[in-house]
């Protein structure tokens, strides 16, 4: 009797394979592939194969292949935990950038000695070659299995709608399944709630650690218990994780909390409260310059300036629908303007008011305030507003994630017909700016719609996701994917940079609405005298002042391009008796708007060197006897590299200039090359 065959498409070349065929036989010859992405799903090779399925290999080094290793990594580090702390109850073991989590409750906190334990631990499972494998389970047999795991007995009892994304890595709607670490001998030794998929078994994982331990409430509610959350990293090969750490250690390095202290450029006081920064003079000094370059380059780009206040009465976001999707990371109302009698009897009725999550609603108003022609768009509005997200304590970190934030808003109301050519215009603009900030790597994100929370028809969502991505795709840059991660009111376009070792971060973001101007009655008069609705483009350019600039500190480790410096000049007499020729100097270049200091202290010179050179100034200025003679003075550099005897005229058209091109100067080589 003939063999029963299926026909398929396998890395898109149709095929007839045997019925009975897995990924497993499909690709025995090449032990890089440990997965497969079956009509579109990743999925294990174990996975029985259908007649009409199309087929792709997943190898090992891809970016869908390292997700699988580590969310594998992830399951051999909770056993581990399991088999050394029997009692130990699992939580949820998502993949995260660079590596994966897995949270639990225990009775006492781990140590350092209990991590290396697990990562030894880990290791013995690793070289077991222990197999991976899936197995679909009823809600009532899950629930038996795990009837001694609350944790994921609460997870089996949610609803889609209220599952997020690193809840759903182990369940989803649709179908429950357990995954089975099974040994050499055919005995399962560990099981664990998971939708998958996992690698073929452990072997794979070839490079790992456990990288710390720390705090983290069940599903990030600070009303539910709190777990011990340990983090790993798992790569390709000990050559990547090697790499890995080496950025880590460089990251360090370039953390800028720790660069904020040693430079004096902000602080988080405990009496002020998480997340709420105060930044000091140099650090304000940094903020001014990013802020009158940004002033300068929009209104050469023709945007209007507004400036909008920091709290509103609850209507204007219950009109924007902020109440409805973004509550939860807004400050709680303050309940003003009530009035009572003499009795206590209520005689006027107070009013919620917030403090603003955004200035979107407000510019809204703005365009509202009168009647509009299509002759004044595109208009474009732009605000440095501070705005309030209620970002709970332990999710704030440094500038990176605050709870007020300056965001560099700008809202574009333009016609239909005009938006592409203002979209392209946008990201033209904003491209040059960062480019002038020094970064320079860039490629593109288009986020589409969550289907569980967007507003509008699937209509308009389509044109505004077709637009954003044919502008994406002229631009020439990479365009890649974020399914499900746009706002609720439309799609958007982030511009993602990579800084100095690697790390690529969100900055820029470009949003398409149809919405926002429907739900407050936007309209313009159109050439025809018929009053139409604008489209509305939000655009954030530094995302927020706050964490650009952690950004930009750890970019460039504190050393910024002269422009960008706290102090670009320090000026350090070799004896006080050269201190009135170094000040009038300085004076002058004070004139000119050049941030200076003078080092006035009582140190040798040495140490007043070593003090300049700690605090990263481009430009330190060493006045002696010859430099006197001379009328002259000398500069020394990051590097430690001098230029000795500049005659002060042509030092201080050198410096102007070079604040002017917004260069970066570490050295005499790098100064010569620009002065020449």
């Amino acid at each position: 009797m003939a063999e029963q065959t299926i026909s398929i498409k396998l890395d898109g070349e149709a095929k007839e394979v045997d019925a009975h065929r897995t990924g497993v036989e499909l690709f025995s010859q090449d032990k890089d592939i440990i997965a497969v992405r079956l009509n579109g799903e990743p999925r294990d090779l174990y996975t029985p194969l259908h007649d009409g399925d199309d087929v792709e290999s997943i190898r090992l080094e891809s970016p869908d292949g390292v997700a699988i290793m580590r969310h594998s990594a992830t399951h051999v580090m909770a056993q581990a935990v399991q088999e050394i702390r029997p009692d130990a109850k699992l939580g949820i073991g998502p993949v995260i950038e660079n590596g994966f989590y897995y949270d639990f409750d225990v009775d006492t906190p781990f140590t350092p000695d209990d991590l290396k334990q697990i990562e030894q631990h880990m290791r013995r499972i690793v070289k077991q070659s222990q197999s991976f494998r899936r197995r679909v389970v009823t809600e009532a047999e899950a629930r038996e299995e795990e009837r001694d795991q609350p944790y994921k007995l609460e997870l089996i009892g949610k609803k889609e709608a209220e599952i997020d994304d690193e809840a759903a890595t182990e369940v989803s709607t649709g179908e429950l399944s357990m995954y089975d670490n099974i040994d050499r001998d055919g005995k399962v030794v560990w099981t664990d709630l998971c939708k998958g998929p996992h690698l073929p078994n452990t072997r794979y994982i070839k490079a790992f650690a456990i990288e710390r331990s720390a705090a983290a409430y069940w599903l990030g509610d600070e009303h539910n218990p709190t777990m011990q959350r340990l983090y790993g990293t798992a790569w390709p090969n000990k050559d990547e994780l090697k790499a890995y750490r080496t950025r880590m250690e460089e990251a360090a390095k370039r953390d800028h909390r720790k660069l904020g202290q040693e430079m004096d450029l902000f602080s988080f006081p405990d009496e002020i409260g998480p997340g709420l920064p105060v930044f000091h003079p140099k650090g304000a000094a940094i903020i001014n310059a990013m802020e009158d370059y940004s002033r300068e380059m929009h209104r050469k780009a023709h945007y209007s300036f507004v400036q909008t206040p920091h709290i509103t009465k609850a209507a204007l976001y219950q009109t924007s629908g902020h109440l409805s999707w973004y509550k939860d990371s807004m400050f709680p109302p303050m309940h003003l303007d009530e009035t009572k009698d003499e009795q206590g009897n209520t005689t006027r009725p107070g009013v919620d008011y917030y403090m603003k999550p955004m200035n979107c609603p407000m510019h809204n108003l703005i365009f509202q305030s009168r009647q509009r022609s299509y002759r004044e768009l595109p208009l474009r509005l732009f605000e440095f507003g501070m705005v309030y997200r209620y970002e709970k304590s332990g999710e704030v970190h440094g500038l990176t994630r605050v709870r007020a934030l300056t965001q560099d808003d700008s809202h574009i109301y333009c016609t239909r017909g005009q938006m592409k050519d203002e979209l392209k215009s946008i990201l033209n603009f904003i491209l040059k700016v960062l480019k002038d900030f020094g970064l320079n790597d860039f490629y593109l994100e288009l986020s589409t719609k969550d289907p569980k929370k967007f507003v509008g028809s699937d209509e308009i969502w389509q044109e505004a996701t077709s637009t954003l991505e044919e502008v994406g795709k002229e631009s020439g840059l990479e365009l890649v994917s974020d399914p499900g991660g746009a706002a609720f009111y439309g799609p958007k376009i982030s511009v993602q940079a990579r800084d100095a070792i690697g790390r690529t971060w969100q900055i820029s973001t470009i949003q398409l609405d149809f919405n926002e101007p429907k739900l407050f009655g936007l309209e313009y008069v159109a050439a025809d005298g018929s009053h139409q609705q604008p489209v509305m483009i939000h655009r954030a350019l530094f995302g927020s002042i706050e964490r650009f600039f952690a950004i930009l500190l750890e970019h460039y480790a504190g050393a910024f391009p002269v422009w960008l410096a706290p102090v670009q000049v320090t000026g350090i007499p070799v004896a006080d008796e050269f201190t009135p020729y170094l000040k009038s100097f300085v004076e002058d270049l004070e004139d000119h708007l050049v941030r200076c200091e003078i080092d006035y202290s009582d140190d040798r010179f040495g140490k007043k060197i070593r003090n300049a050179s700690k605090s990263k100034v481009p430009f330190t200025l060493i006045v002696g006897g010859d430099d006197v003679a001379k009328q002259a003075v000398s500069f020394r550099f990051r590097d430690g590299s001098q230029l000795n005897g500049v005659p002060q005229d042509q030092a201080k058209a050198w410096i102007l200039d070079i604040i002017a091109r917004r260069a970066q100067v570490n050295s005499a080589d790098d100064f010569a090359a620009l002065t020449k």
